[in-house]
């Protein structure tokens, strides 16, 4: 989700980096216990963490890098017509971040992970051997994260991003160098604003171009540093619903490009579910000490609430007790379409659930009564 990000550096630390925690997958067959306990601890207090040694290939990872300079070294004409049409919201973009008004200092290709057709030809083979490495890590990791959740099905989070039908994307940012741009330029220019990531697990690579910079849990911000052969992982508001809070979604931002002669690109892969999957929390993050914090919503509900306003806020809400958030007025069923309506009034509380359209003080949504039926509990 992307916010708009005001007074830039306000609240900034002013630091060589922050500390992200570093895993080793190298131990993986020797020390598993320990790896996945520091995977479970960096999840619930940063929601980032680093990954060496992670297995993915060298070669894979120079190959995507270098097509990937070679089409944003084209002229514009060249990248639109390598890219052709395509659906919203993948191909090239520049500048516009999503449809809703948001703005960047970079131009980016977004693809979908699996589906070749939006796929520039030129990188169609680079991006294939990529995603297929990346995401047999990311699976490794919410296995792993599966194991030191303790939850009876191990693979329940790892099968969503493997899916067939699953929504994973693939997107590629490039933040051009400072001698292509206009001068004076502000030294706190934003790249890409700060946001969250919706889906599942993000896994982004970057070249050794600085720029990325995570919010604390204490609001300030600093700056993470680049390492080429590491991949940085955080959590994604999907699975922070799937753990019940336990793991929290982390606030990102990238800055402009400061480098007067190098460009940087960023490579990132967001696992995503299929679009039906049902988002509510495991059953075994759920207990009388850890109440339900949420409701249920599918990963296409949750998209279509994105894209339907701009994203100033983050989506997700906690769940309360509906007695004290809401006070329902009104719940009807069309039983031909489907569909439940149901109407509430704001009682004390700025906290409405992402899916509530807001008119006045009455909140209201419609939703396919299949997919949110116990919404009207």
């Amino acid at each position: 989700m992307v916010v708009s990000s005001r007074n830039a550096l306000k609240r900034s630390r002013k630091t060589k980096g922050v500390g992200v925690p570093s895993i080793d997958m190298s131990f993986i067959k020797e020390d598993r216990s320990s790896l996945r306990d520091l995977i479970i601890e960096a999840s619930q207090e940063l929601g980032i963490f680093k990954v060496v040694n992670h297995g993915v290939s060298h070669l894979v990872i120079s190959d995507l890098e270098k097509h990937a300079l070679d089409f944003f070294g084209s002229c514009s004409l060249d990248k639109h017509n390598q890219v052709g049409v395509q659906p919203s919201p993948f191909g090239y973009g520049c500048k516009n971040i999503g449809s809703n008004g948001d703005m960047g200092d970079l131009e980016y290709l977004l693809l979908h992970a699996t589906d070749s057709s939006t796929h520039p030809p030129s990188l169609r083979k680079a991006v294939a051997d990529y995603v297929g490495a990346v995401k047999g890590l990311a699976s490794e990791l919410l296995e792993l994260m599966g194991e030191g959740l303790w939850v009876s099905d191990k693979s329940i989070l790892s099968n969503m991003i493997k899916d067939v039908q699953s929504d994973s994307l693939l997107r590629l940012n490039h933040y051009p160098p400072l001698k292509h741009l206009p001068a004076p330029l502000s030294p706190e220019r934003i790249g890409f604003g700060e946001h969250s990531d919706p889906q599942i697990l993000t896994i982004l690579r970057s070249n050794d171009v600085a720029g990325l910079q995570v919010c604390m849990p204490d609001g300030l911000w600093v700056p993470v540093q680049p390492d080429p052969s590491a991949f940085y992982v955080m959590v994604g508001d999907a699975l922070q619903v799937l753990t019940n809070g336990r793991f929290t979604s982390v606030k990102h931002r990238a800055m402009a490009n400061s480098s007067a002669a190098q460009a940087r690109l960023s490579t990132i892969f967001f696992g995503a579910p299929p679009l039906n999957a049902l988002i509510s929390p495991l059953n075994e993050m759920v207990s009388s000490l850890t109440p339900n914090l949420y409701l249920p919503f599918t990963w296409g509900e949750y998209k279509r609430a994105m894209r339907t306003s701009r994203l100033t806020k983050a989506l997700l809400s906690c769940r309360h007790q509906e007695e004290k958030l809401l006070t329902m007025v009104e719940h009807t069923l069309d039983m031909e379409n489907h569909i439940h309506s149901i109407r509430f009034y704001k009682a004390d509380c700025d906290d409405i659930p992402f899916y509530m359209q807001v008119k006045k003080d009455v909140y209201g949504s419609c939703f396919l009564s299949q997919e949110l039926s116990n919404l009207a509990r």
